[in-house]
């Protein structure tokens, strides 16, 4: 199945695509794709629907990110060889991982907003992860049975932020709308081998990224598994798997994201988002003092 959220930002309603590539609602029988409906029985619930019995929406109809709210974000670091190389890094012994936070989320065609004071927005394709169960020191063995589906995700940085205030790499990763997740949310039965996948990211038409999956120094099950002896996978989580060779950080001399540049990120069975970074503009009131 290929699961959406659908709606204008904040009011997002569940749904899916359908075999002839329609967007139908799905919000009568399962108000939104969170935590709360992530699960294996409304999942299963899902499937056994006849999609064609679902309203349909048109297809110029906005997407949200597929997941409501998650109750974190673990993004992945330097888990493709290449790319630790072309950072000058030393590929960790075991998987680096840090919290991203889950107000970053963005949806697959909204813009990217570049951060207040932000000099260095560099772009980092990802195949993201979420998921369905909880739990804990997982097994290799079992892990895949966590999983909700996979999206395209695109993990933008800002470097000055991540790498020269106070090495703190969420500081760089975690202001508003730096997460687009999307298209879709697409079940592993649908995917196959989530290691052996095309991936790649282009800005303004230009190939920056163009790898596969399986260049990855470890597989999901194994990221998975490993991370889980850290931290507990909620369902609704999200999981960022790291980023091939390409980003504007490695080049030489380095690149970065300009406003009005287009980035467009696209994964093997899990769809392209298409993101225009667009200046900083505040999103929240300040209270009157």
């Amino acid at each position: 199945m290929k699961l959406v959220r659908h709606g204008d930002p904040g009011a997002e309603r569940a749904g899916l695509i359908d075999c002839n590539g329609e967007l139908r609602d799905l919000s009568a029988s399962v108000g939104d794709w969170s935590y709360a409906s992530l699960t294996p029985d409304t999942l299963a619930q899902v499937r056994a629907l006849d999609p064609g019995s679902l309203p349909t929406l048109p297809a110029e109809t906005r997407l949200g990110a597929p997941v409501h709210r998650p109750g974190k974000i673990v993004g992945c670091a330097l888990t493709y060889g290449k790319h630790a190389a072309e950072a000058g890094l030393e590929p960790p012994e075991e998987p680096m991982f840090m919290l991203t936070a889950a107000s970053a989320l963005n949806g697959p065609q909204d813009a990217v907003m570049m951060p207040k004071g932000g000099t260095q927005l560099d772009w980092e394709v990802e195949l993201a992860v979420v998921f369905c169960r909880a739990g804990s020191h997982i097994p290799v063995e079992s892990a895949m049975q966590y999983v909700a589906g996979f999206a395209v995700g695109n993990d933008v940085s800002e470097r000055v932020f991540q790498l020269e205030r106070g090495t703190q790499w969420t500081k760089g990763k975690s202001a508003d709308t730096l997460k687009p997740l999307g298209p879709w949310l697409v079940t592993p039965d649908e995917v196959g081998d989530p290691n052996d996948l095309n991936i790649s990211l282009r800005v303004n038409g230009e190939m920056m990224q163009d790898s596969n999956t399986s260049d990855m120094m470890y597989s999901i099950a194994e990221l998975i598994s490993i991370i889980s002896n850290y931290v507990s996978w909620q369902p609704g989580d999200v999981m960022m798997t790291g980023t091939p060779p390409g980003v504007g950080y490695g080049m030489k001399p380095q690149r970065y994201l300009k406003t009005g540049d287009v980035m467009e990120a696209r994964i093997e069975k899990l769809g392209t988002q298409r993101s225009v970074v667009t200046p900083f503009a505040p999103r929240y009131q300040t209270p009157e003092q």
